[in-house]
């Protein structure tokens, strides 16, 4: 049998990833590296992203990182950062304060968040921050959430005859003088994926019915994509705040409108 092949004649992992030829960069003490954990599910992680877990002695993490992901940097000083809507959590300024302090420490540093660190995740501002203190730092992306939680849950984020552009919204203004301008998004036909909407979800839905989306285009709540406790409702956007309640779906979540969410049917079977 030849030994480059398991006893079924295929390759195993460890195997594949010598093929590869991967050889990751050194984390070097003093150095931040701001990287994305993916959607949940630990096999979303990129291969950068899983070298520099390996390699970190710090660990600064955000709530949506599992703790499986976390488990993988053994041995790191853990600092948990997570920010959930209307629960204490650290203030931002610290979370820069204390990531610089780590690198002047001459910690190997790794800023893990989940999805992707630059989509809604506060990473520029983080990086930003180290640039001003020249602290060395690089950005190892993640898969956004946005995009591959639709996929986990057999929505296209882009279908040929049905949408030429995804938008990606954060509802957390939803209300307030900071607000987006969601008659704007309406009138583009385009889908909507929205990021921290579920408290304002009815604020939303009516707002984006008001700036001419029909009352049945199709629309869905994703909560803990790609992960056991995934949950998705799928319902129209005139009735997809009572649908998600009644459901009892709760943040984090994801909010997605558009004619994509109707693929879903045909793909996966259900609604």
């Amino acid at each position: 049998m030849n030994g480059s092949a398991n006893t079924n004649g295929r390759a195993t992992v460890e195997q594949a990833l010598a093929r590869l030829n991967f050889k990751p960069r050194e984390l070097e003490p003093g150095h931040v590296w701001l990287a994305g954990a993916g959607p949940g599910d630990p096999g979303c992680l990129t291969l950068e992203v899983l070298a520099a877990l390996g390699q970190c002695d710090a660990l600064v993490y955000d709530a949506l990182v599992s703790p499986d992901v976390v488990a993988v940097a053994q041995g790191a000083e853990l600092f948990y950062a997570g920010k959930r809507g209307g629960q204490p959590s650290m203030k931002q300024d610290d979370i820069n304060a204390l990531l610089v302090r780590l690198a002047r420490e001459g910690r190997r540093v790794v800023r893990l968040k989940g999805g992707d660190p630059y989509i809604f995740g506060r990473g520029g501002e983080e990086a930003l921050a180290l640039a001003g203190d020249n602290i060395p730092f690089r950005v190892l992306s993640g898969l956004t959430s946005g995009l591959s939680a639709l996929a986990a849950t057999g929505i296209p984020g882009t279908m040929r005859g049905i949408n030429k552009a995804v938008i990606l919204a954060t509802g957390h203004a939803a209300g307030t003088d900071d607000d987006i301008d969601w008659a704007a998004i309406a009138g583009t036909g385009q889908p909507v994926v929205v990021y921290m909407g579920m408290a304002n979800l009815p604020r939303i839905a009516a707002a984006l019915l008001k700036g001419g989306l029909a009352p049945s285009t199709p629309a869905a709540v994703i909560v803990a994509a790609t992960t056991p406790l995934e949950r998705i409702v799928v319902a129209t956007l005139a009735t997809i705040a009572e649908a998600a309640a009644a459901a009892g779906l709760a943040s984090p979540a994801l909010i997605v409108v558009g004619g994509i969410v109707g693929m879903r049917a045909a793909l996966v079977g259900g609604t």
